[in-house]
Parts: structure tokens; sequence; C-alpha cells
């Protein structure tokens, strides 16, 4: 009995410890699967939904079940949401329409919010999607601003089934716990939505007071404030170097997580995903991010490579970066084991980042914010690519040369007037901005409608783009802007007196359709001249910039009508930017000319935030507005003088292609088979460019263009302005002070930072040589046009040449020396002092004719009149 007693008792203790191994189990998974935080505040609407509906364990519930966020007089037409193939999740399925303005409001506890909005375009039930324009608020705070979810898919590269938008925003509900959500259709139009998520979040998380200063990164010493009043947009929330994690994997926030793949430039090493423990901190508290987040990372293979990402941002705008760091491999085991610089939009943000100092130990997580301001140069908030750059730091004799990088978060904040929205993006498909009435036999003001999926999407999409293209070839029954611009040229009429058959003519109300009647968002430009406006004709499929000349500008009409005679159909080049047509309604001056995406070469090389163009593409550059003026020079019946040179007035196309600008002081040089070199005229121009033989003499000629490009060269190898009036006196001119660097020999003083390493000395001598030679005192000293192209595609080729040779880049120099230093051979117009500024001229073509390479006969096959193009554009 005994026996049998301690059986039963042995048998029972092992079931009680096998139990109580189990049940521990069970609740160490639980825990593990337990959020870290669990909101207070979680709206899930299903709008325009007939009933709840499930997604990933998460009920949405329709948004008629919430009648006090609604108005009194709500009212709307239910139908049934169907499946559809190119959308599977829910919130996509419906969609609530407004054809006026509507308010949702939400009764919410004090504190910071997730407002997340959910947009899926697509041809509802006697909606077109190309005609939704609207705006949206949310206290106050303008999330959205003439909003075109059509557009914004249209301009993405992803594929079909991925086009439906989320927008995250965080804000912030004060004492009176409500959460006003506006949406305002923008005139002829319909604003919609098909999903609204509310999530309340840890107090400090993102917005942490006047008493958390965040480094801001432009400034020594600066702090930027994130405070209750500003509202943030979340645009990138990245796992770096590990996979997508989705909302139902994050610490109870609903947070998506996307991987980096599409963000990174450099040759960074993915780490694997380690199953280590992590050991969260007050500091960084365990609902901060995923695990997942801090056990993988992108690091660097080697010493050589780079760790980069690019980011594309909206100018005019502070950003909230949050990195994200936790040192969990196996061999950083201390302090001092990798040390990094962390650089942002080519500014330090920090400098020997140490990650087990900062956090203090191995497999800790730790996180650290930055605020850059992406400067907005021309008034376009248009996007600026900013970099993340993260390189080793060895001043501390680190154990490794490498970085890491876990997770980053990045958030626009609100401008000085609570705005968070920006123009629409570019699209293949674009649409007049004024889209036409919808239909107005809807008699409600609030429409719910379903989703109609598969075949029948697919027959709406050919049907929009067979109408599109109908609309663009009717020219019989359709207004102007129908007629496609490369096949007819309407004949010019007003108050203009211009001759006929030279451009396309536009009516002002065609003009102020496509500029959404002139609205300051679609300002790209703008100076003493008046505004550039980014437009959109023909349907909204062309793109163009419309130049608006202000009554009281200094260019007149005398300087209107010559653009368009000068840049009519019988002037065109690939190289100069075309003019499609003009307005000259209503006493109005406006020109129309081909939209460039990246704006003016100033753009690229000073006072900006844009990443520094690489010295090979400056020469491009160079070479492409050099051949535009040789066509001037030399291309046309009579010769035309630009007289406006400047880096301002070179554009640059999506393409980087280079196209001289601006004809309104342009001048007929003097005639062929005559003994006239030059033409007597009063001097225009710009300050600092301006031909000095020019301005004593008032005697134009060609020249003066090329003293002008000397100056452009010279802004391209400084990366300064021509004039800077605070410098010292010797310093003020860019032309007085580049040459007197050349007579001195100290090149390497006044060349741009940013092509350390890049240049070959060969190659800068010859630029150098030329933009000295273009700014000689006398005209007939300086080269031609010919000449300056055939030099600049020489000192290509010299730069190609060394490239091929294998030159380390850390070989290249600046200065010129006495054997690099080059000048045409027998140039009986140079003074000796100017002579001995660079010698040796033969040298480096010797070398080039001794490896084989023959530049002679190469430059004397310099096609240049192969870049004109067919005059009615085609």
């Amino acid at each position: 009995m005994v026996a049998k007693y301690r059986n039963f008792t042995s048998n029972t203790m092992v079931a009680i410890a096998l139990l109580s191994f189990v049940l521990l189990h069970l609740t160490t998974v639980t825990m593990a699967l337990r959020p870290q935080y669990n909101a207070t505040v979680h709206f899930l609407l299903n709008c325009g939904a007939s009933s709840d509906a499930i997604d990933e364990d998460r009920l949405w519930s329709t948004d008629a079940n919430y009648p006090d966020s609604l108005p009194s007089d709500f009212s709307s037409i239910s139908t049934t949401a169907n499946a559809s193939g190119q959308v599977t999740r829910v919130y996509y399925m419906s969609a609530r329409i407004f054809q006026s303005q509507f308010t949702y409001n939400f009764i919410v506890s004090p504190g910071t919010k997730f407002l997340r909005l959910y947009f899926y375009p697509t041809d509802y039930s006697g909606f077109n999607k190309s005609e939704s324009f609207f705006s949206v608020t949310a206290n106050h705070v303008t999330l959205l601003s003439n909003f075109s979810a059509f557009l914004t898919v249209s301009a993405s590269d992803d594929d079909e089934s991925s086009k439906a938008i989320r927008k995250e925003y965080v804000i912030h509900v004060d004492e009176s716990q409500i959460l006003n959500i506006t949406f305002s259709p923008s005139p002829n139009s319909y604003a919609f939505v098909n999903g609204i998520e509310i999530v309340s979040m840890p107090t400090d998380l993102y917005i942490r007071g006047d008493e958390y200063g965040i480094k801001l990164v432009q400034g020594r010493n600066n702090f930027y404030y994130i405070n209750n009043s500003t509202a943030l947009e979340t645009l990138y929330r990245l796992n770096v170097g590990g996979n997508l994690v989705s909302s139902t994997e994050d610490t109870g926030m609903y947070r998506e997580w996307a991987a980096d793949q599409n963000c990174v430039v450099g040759l960074g090493f993915r780490t694997l995903h380690l199953d280590v423990p992590i050991t969260y901190t007050s500091q960084t508290p365990a609902y901060t991010t995923p695990t997942v987040v801090y056990t993988t990372s992108r690091t660097m293979a080697n010493y050589s490579q780079r760790l980069d990402w690019t980011f594309p941002l909206d100018s005019g705008f502070y950003y909230l970066f949050r990195l994200h760091f936790c040192e969990f491999q196996l061999e950083i085991k201390d302090a001092n084991y990798r040390v990094f610089d962390i650089s942002i939009g080519n500014q330090t943000a920090e400098e020997l980042a140490d990650v087990i100092q900062w956090s203090g130990g191995r497999r800790i997580p730790v996180y650290r914010d930055y605020v850059v301001y992406v400067r907005d140069t021309d008034g376009r908030r248009s996007k600026e690519d900013v970099l993340l750059e993260l390189r080793p730091n060895m001043e501390t004799k680190a154990v490794y040369a490498n970085a890491i990088l876990n997770g980053l978060e990045i958030f626009k904040l609100n401008d000085t007037i609570g705005n968070l929205a920006v123009p629409n993006p570019e699209s293949l498909l674009q649409v007049p901005i004024n889209s036409p009435p919808i239909n107005k036999k809807k008699k409600s003001s609030h429409i719910i409608v379903a989703i109609i999926p598969g075949v029948i999407g697919g027959i709406f999409v050919f049907s929009i783009l067979g109408l599109l293209i109908l609309r663009r070839w009717n020219g019989g029954k359709e207004s102007a802007t129908s007629v496609p611009k490369s096949s007819k040229c309407t004949q010019m009429t007003g108050g203009s007196g211009l001759s006929s058959d030279l451009c396309r003519h536009f009516l002002l109300k065609e003009i102020k359709n496509a500029t959404d009647n002139f609205d300051d968002n679609f300002v790209i430009g703008y100076g003493g001249f008046g505004n550039v406006y980014k437009g959109f004709l023909d349907n909204g499929t062309t793109i163009v910039a419309v130049k608006r000349l202000n009554p009281s500008s200094r260019q007149g009409v005398r300087e209107f009508q010559a653009e368009i005679e000068m840049l009519s159909s019988k002037l065109r080049h690939r190289h100069l930017v075309s003019l499609i047509g003009y307005c000259d309604d209503n006493n109005e001056m406006i020109l129309v000319y081909d939209y460039m995406a990246h704006g003016t070469l100033r753009d690229h090389l000073y006072n900006t935030d844009n990443i520094p163009l690489p010295w090979k593409k400056r020469l491009d550059i160079c070479i492409g507005a050099a051949k535009g003026l040789y066509y001037l020079h030399s291309g046309t019946k009579n010769m035309i003088i630009h007289r406006d040179v400047k880096s301002t007035n070179i554009l640059l196309d999506d393409k980087w292609l280079a196209k001289v600008s601006d004809f309104g002081l342009s001048k007929v040089g003097p005639l062929g088979g005559t003994d006239i070199t030059h033409i007597s005229t009063a001097v225009k121009g710009s300050f600092g460019y301006v031909d000095p033989e020019y301005y004593k003499r008032q005697q134009l000629t060609e020249k003066s263009d090329v003293y002008s490009f000397g100056v452009v060269l010279f802004e391209v190898l400084c990366a300064r302005p021509a004039i800077i009036p605070n410098l010292p006196k010797g310093q003020v001119n860019l032309a007085e002070w580049a040459c007197r660097g050349c007579r001195k020999r100290n090149l390497e003083q006044i060349i741009d930072p940013n092509l350390q390493g890049q240049i070959a000395p060969e190659c800068l001598s010859k630029f150098a040589e030329l933009a000295y030679r273009c700014l000689r005192d006398q005209g007939v000293q300086r080269p031609s046009m010919d000449d300056v192209v055939r030099t600049l595609e020489f000192a290509l080729q010299l730069q190609e040449a060394a490239d091929n040779r294998g030159h380390e880049l850390e070989g290249y120099i600046y200065a010129p020396s006495s054997s690099f230093c080059l000048i045409t051979n027998g140039d009986a117009n140079m003074s000796s002092d100017e002579d001995e500024v660079f010698s040796g001229s033969g040298e480096v073509e010797r070398k080039l004719a001794s490896s084989g390479t023959s530049v002679s006969k190469r430059m004397k096959n310099v096609a240049i009149f192969s870049e004109i193009v067919n005059p009615l554009g085609r």
C-alpha cells in the first residue's frame, strides 16, 4: 500500500512538473506575443460599407455605426461591396464620396494619436477617378490640398495590385477631446475616403515637448522642439536590412515597417536576423520598435563600400529623422569596436557615433533624433533627394572600420501655417486641374459606392485612355488646347501685332485652366519678369512651364515679342528650350515652354540642398549649353546673340540635358558677307556676366556671349555666384577672382570642395584654361563657341582617358602644374604674362598620341549640327 502510494505520488509529481512546464512555456509564448502597448483609443472605420468586416483579426466597422461622428443631416445610398481582384484588404472595398464639405467628429481622450487615411482610386459607379480633387484637414492642420489619389498612384512605379494609398499622421488632441477630420472637394470635383483609423500612442513617443531639444543638423548647437502644436506625417518607416514587418507584428500601434531595398544606394551588407534577447530600457521602452527591427541591420562589408540611403522629400519643410541602433552582433563586444559618422543632406549630423557607448552595452537598443530642413530655393516645393550617409571614423582607432543601422523613421513636420500638403506629383496620365463637372443628377450630397472589380475596372481604365486620346486629337470640336502642338500652328491673333504662323496661340482661359487660375502652389520660379508656373495642357497629358510677365516688369512688350520670334518654329535645337506658344489676351504677356524637370543649372551648384553634381555630369551640361550657343551663333540664317547667358538661363530636363533659355534680350547679329563685326545697342544683361568690352563701347558681338559663358564655366568649377557683394574687394567678382587664381596658380583654393578627387589634372587644366580664355578683356582674344565646344569635348576625353588608365581617385589633384597647363599653340594675341599661366601646351596631346589615342582626328568630326531638331518638334 505504501509502495502504491509512493508510486502514485511520484507519477503525480511528474505530471504536475510536466504541466507546470507546459503552462510556463505557454505563458512565455503568450507574453512574447502580447503587444508591448495596449491602445486606449482605437477606431477602425470601413467607410461606406453596409456592414462590419474583419481584416487580419481586426474588426472594421462601417462608419454608419458611429452616428456621433457624422453630420445630423447625413444621408447615403448603400451598395454591396464585391471582392476585388486589385485589392484584398477590407478597408479598400468600399468608399464614401462627398460632393460638398463633410466632417467626421471623433470624441477621443486628450493626447497624441495616429491618424491613418486609406484611399483606393478607381472608377466608382458614376464617378471618374481622374476627376477627384480634394483637401483634408484635421483639427485645423492641412493634411492634403487639392489632392488627387489618381495622380499620386499614376506617378508611382509600383505594380497595379499595390496602387492603394495609406497616409499616416501624428496629431495631438487637446483637452477638448475632439478630433475633427474635414474633407473638402475642389470646385467641380468630389472627395472620397475608403478607411479611417485612429490609434492612441504612448506619451512622448514622437511629440516630446519643449523640454526635449532635437539636434538641428544645419546649425551648430541649434535645437528644434516638437511640441503639441506640431503635426507629423510619416513618410518612411524602415526595417533596415530586414523584411516587411506588418502592422499586426508591431508593438501594439499597428505601424508598418517596410524593407529598405528601394532606398539604399550603397553596397551595404544585410546582416541576418539573430534570435537574441534584447534588453529594453526606460529611454528605449519595448514599444518603441519591434524586436525584429533591432535584431536585423545593414552594415558595411568592407571599408571601401558605401552605406547610403536616398529619400525624395518635399522642399520647404523640416523633417524628423529617427535612427534606431542596436549592437547585437557577436563580434562587437564593447565601446570603440565600431565608430562612425552620420551625415544627412550633406550635413554632418553626428561625429564619432558609438552605439554601445550610447546605450550602455550590447543588445541594448537606442535611437537618435535629428531634424533637417530641406530648402525650397525656387518656391516649387518640389521633390529633393536627401542623402543619409554612414561613414566609419577611425579617429579613436576603433577595432572595426564599419557602420550600422537597424531602423529608420522619417516624418515631415508641418510648416508655420499648419500645412503638410504639397502639389500633386507628375504623372504619365495627367488630367486638368479644373476637371469637368461631375454627374449633377446625383441628389444626395454624401454617396456610398462599392468598387466594381476585375474586368469592368479594366474596361473603365481603357475607356479613360481612349477618351484622353480622342480629346487629344479631336481638333475640330475641342478648344485650341486639344490641337497637338507638333501638328498644327495657329495664326497669331490679338493685340501683339506679331507676324503669323510662328507658334501656337493660347486663350487666357486655357492658360488659367492649365495653372488652376495661376494658383501659387503651381509657381516653380520667379524673377523681375514675374512668375513661372507649372501647367498641364492637352487634358493633362502635357506638362509645361508658363511664364507670366508682370505688367510692371522691366521685360516689356518688345522683349515678349523677341522671345516669341527667336523661339518660333524657325529656331529649334535640342539644346534650346522649345517655345510651345504664347497668350496675349486681355493685355497679358504669357509664354508657354517645355517643362524642365531639374530646373536651372544654378539649382545644382550652390545655395541649394540638392546633391552636388559630379564632375563629368557638369562637363556634359557645359557641352550641351555650349552647343546650344554655337547653334545660335552659326547654325541659323542670321547670327543670334543671346545677350543674357548665365547659370539660371541654362535649364535641365528630366534626362539632365542642358537647354539654353530666356531669349527676351537676344539680338540678331551682323549680317554675313559684310565688313560689319558688331551691332551698336544699349547695354543689357545680368550683373557679373556682362562683357566689359560691350559695357565700355556698347558694341555687341557674339564674343559677348563667350565672355558670359566663361563666367558660367567658373561657376561650374567653383560653385559660387558671379557676384557676392559682402566679400572682400578682390573676391566680389567671380571672373576677376577666378582669373587671379589662375595667374597665381592656386586653383585648388577656389574649386568646389565637393569635386575633391574627381578631376584628372589634365582635364582640369584644359577646362580652367578655356574659362580663362573666354574672359579675355578683348573679344578678338576669346575663342569662338565652336572652339569652346571642341575644347570642352576634348576636356571630357582627357577625363575619360585618365579614368580608363586606371587612376586612383585619390591621385587626382586640383592645381594645374606646369606639365598639365595647356593652351592652344600659336595664339599670337596672348600676352607673355598670360602665356606663362598655361604653359606646356602639347604635353598631354603627345602622351595621348603615344598611347594610340587620336584626339585631333576625333575632334575634327564633332557633329554640332546633328543636334538640330525638326522645326515642328517632330
